[in-house]
């Protein structure tokens, strides 16, 4: 066994340690997250092969079509260009906003049945996933395809821990931000500045055939999943004004995140194992959902070679929507107008009429019980027996009831998410709203990095580049400046006002000298 190997096994024994308190805190544990009956034990059969063609008749032209059907279900979009009227007709194209029934890729890492309510990592269910693995087990699940050996996942988090140490010129940057900068706005800026900091790292400096090496792909992979909550804590050290603080080598993933935040420095301190034990189960829940929007825009970048940290940055960008990333802002906002358990119904009566808007329910792929919200829910009671109970726990508790006992939610197939429940946590563990999408960004470095790898490796992977459908005036001709006139009755888009500020104002009433 080699030096680097024995070391890495020392780190193992010492994470372990932080780990694995005591047998009781396990039990615990396993008790809190109750096994899903929906997502690990449900007897849903695998896909059926779905291999054959379609016939299709253009009744334009009275011309047949054969499509092939893939063994997936899915057929391929250029086929449909062939179906055409004729010489100027440049064939069909799927019109498909916001990428409904779109499947740009092929991916074996994430599997998602909304309607059955089921979320897999690699085959594993995500509640067992949650019970018995640590984040940076699942990290290197997605990763790599397999859960990690003792040795191979000792080697792991010794590599990961190597490189969570940040550039001093990336701390320069954090700290020249303004100082009420969102924290995502900073972790996107941060993101984007290693690309510069890692030159060796980007293919348009060292020739696009430099991630064809399993070496320097591995090395961004623990690069970035080092850095990232050590870039997340001092961005949230520089909101309370604060210095960052370097990571520790001797605690696990989530524990040294909880250490950098709450340490002032002090080399000795040790964050409360079980909080540490919730915010890596958080990030398990966190780590990887498919062909999200993020997701998306990382596997968008990527296509065009650029390197790793330009993609990333741009995925960090994505989640910074409000649509994608700080949804359970939305919902504590919610919560809090509601008030009270009382007021549920009126609010309930306000939703079905159009009048008032719910967060939390309802998502994109799930229609059924998002999996992930029911481990949350469990992992709220724990959060709350240490740091106390938050009142609006039992607003939410209500509402779902009462949302879920209603026909015109349950016939919409309306039912809590993953951030009905996320927010109340965080929000209970100490940390301010615009810091959620942070908590989100940092496990999701995973699911970015795993699609980023197998994209690397997908024959198929070309540029992204998509159609449109031009529904603009189809020829001008050009005018010179001088002979275009504009109608009192102009109804085309022009540049609207735009304010000027009072300094302005006063600086424009002044005179200059000659």
């Amino acid at each position: 066994m080699d030096k680097s190997s024995i070391v890495a096994r020392g780190r193992l024994a010492v994470i372990s340690a932080h780990l694995l308190q005591s047998i009781d805190e396990d039990d615990a544990f396993s008790r809190i997250l109750e096994t899903s009956c929906v997502s690990a034990q449900s007897p849903v059969p695998p896909p059926q092969n779905l291999k054959g063609s379609l016939m299709i008749v253009d009744e334009r032209t009275g011309k047949k079509y054969q499509v092939q059907v893939s063994e997936e279900g899915t057929v391929k979009a250029t086929d449909f260009k062939k179906i055409t009227m004729g010489k100027n007709d440049k064939g069909l194209k799927l019109y498909d906003p916001g990428y409904l029934n779109t499947a740009p890729v092929r991916s074996s890492i994430c599997y998602i049945d909304g309607d059955e309510g089921i979320l897999r990592y690699r085959g594993y269910p995500i509640e067992q996933l949650a019970e018995g693995s640590s984040y940076l087990e699942v990290a290197y699940l997605l990763m790599y395809g397999n859960l990690p050996s003792e040795s191979q996942l000792a080697d792991w988090e010794f590599a990961v821990s190597q490189h969570s140490a940040v550039p001093q010129g990336i701390l320069d940057i954090i700290q020249a931000m303004p100082h009420d900068a969102h924290p995502m706005g900073v972790l996107v800026s941060a993101m984007s500045a290693l690309s510069v900091f890692h030159p060796d790292a980007n293919p348009a400096l060292r020739g696009q055939d430099l991630y064809k090496s399993k070496q320097v792909r591995d090395k961004q992979i623990v690069r970035i999943l080092g850095k990232a909550p050590t870039i997340a804590a001092a961005a949230y050290l520089r909101m309370a004004g604060r210095p960052p603080v370097l990571p520790s080598s001797n605690l696990s993933y989530s524990e040294n995140f909880l250490y950098m935040l709450d340490s002032l420095g002090n080399r000795s301190y040790t964050p409360n194992p079980r909080l540490a034990r919730v915010l890596d189960i958080l990030f398990i829940l966190h780590a990887e959902h498919e062909m999200n929007c993020s997701t998306a825009a990382a596997r968008h970048l990527a296509s065009s070679g650029v390197d790793v940290y330009t993609a990333l940055a741009g995925a960090v960008g994505a989640l910074y929507g409000p649509l994608h990333g700080g949804a359970n802002e939305a919902v504590l906002k919610m919560l809090s107008e509601i008030g009270t358990i009382e007021n549920i119904p009126e609010f309930i009566e306000g939703v079905k009429s159009r009048k008032r808007k719910m967060s939390g329910f309802g998502h994109r792929v799930y229609k059924n019980y998002d999996p992930r919200a029911k481990v949350i829910k469990n992992l709220a009671e724990e959060v709350f027996s240490i740091v106390g109970r938050d009142p609006l726990i039992e607003v939410a508790i209500a509402l779902e009831k009462a949302a879920l006992s209603d026909e015109y939610f349950v016939k919409r197939k309306l039912y809590p998410n993953v951030d009905f429940y996320s927010g109340l946590i965080y929000r209970a563990m100490g940390f301010p709203t615009e810091f959620f999408p942070v908590l989100f960004a940092i496990p999701r470095m995973a699911g970015y990095l795993s699609h980023w790898r197998e994209s690397l490796d997908d024959p198929d992977t070309k540029i992204m580049r998509p159609a449109q459908v031009y529904t603009g005036v189809w020829m001008r001709h050009y005018m010179p400046l001088r002979e275009r006139m504009v109608s009192p009755s102009e109804t085309t888009d022009k540049l609207g006002q735009v304010s000027i500020s009072n300094a302005t104002r006063r600086r424009l009433s002044g005179k200059a000298a000659a």
